[in-house]
């Protein structure tokens, strides 16, 4: 996302302005759903569900304001119609979610319908830099969160029937996505 940051300032300063402004939200949502699930395994839908409108309406116009910019950054045309950002976008938040409800749908016992609503806004984000990030933003995720259980295995402060919060590992996993290079 930094270099993008980047790339925004020179190309279109107002979609700079505007990927910031998500960024900034992004922050503050993230640390917000951190200290509650890792509280009361629970994300609340009154934080999650105005972030898909507030991310997605940041982002969406930033995508927007770039692409009508007289002077655009360069684009990869061989990758086709989903090259687009705001479909991008739309579609990574559409697959994220997708992808966490079948793991629900499979063992509803690992994961809260929360994780799923969660994935969509953080689905908005990924799909915003790219496949790529879509793909490590996930992918960090599931590394991080399996980590801190083997971490907790090992000190013997947890067993394997033992539940941890998911929300914070997926947030963890879309900032470390974010700041890999575009």
């Amino acid at each position: 996302m930094i270099g993008r940051l980047g790339d925004l300032w020179q190309y279109s300063p107002p979609a700079f302005w505007l990927v910031l402004a998500a960024c900034l939200y992004f922050a503050v949502m993230a640390v917000r759903l951190t200290i509650i699930d890792v509280r009361h395994h629970l994300l609340p839908n009154r934080i999650v569900f105005p972030a898909y409108a507030v991310a997605g309406v940041l982002l969406l116009a930033a995508a927007a304001v770039a692409w009508a910019s007289p002077v655009q950054a360069p684009v990869d045309s061989t990758a086709g119609i989903l090259a687009v950002p705001a479909l991008r976008i739309l579609a990574g938040a559409g697959i994220l979610w997708l992808f966490y409800f079948i793991l629900r749908f499979i063992y509803p016992a690992g994961m809260g319908f929360g994780d799923v609503k969660l994935a969509g806004v953080l689905g908005l984000y990924l799909g915003y830099l790219g496949w790529g990030h879509l793909f490590a933003g996930t992918f960090l995720a599931f590394l991080l969160g399996g980590l801190w259980s083997l971490a907790l295995l090992a000190a013997r402060r947890g067993t394997l029937k033992s539940s941890i919060p998911f929300g914070p590992f997926m947030l963890a996993g879309t900032a470390a996505a974010m700041l890999l290079p575009a």
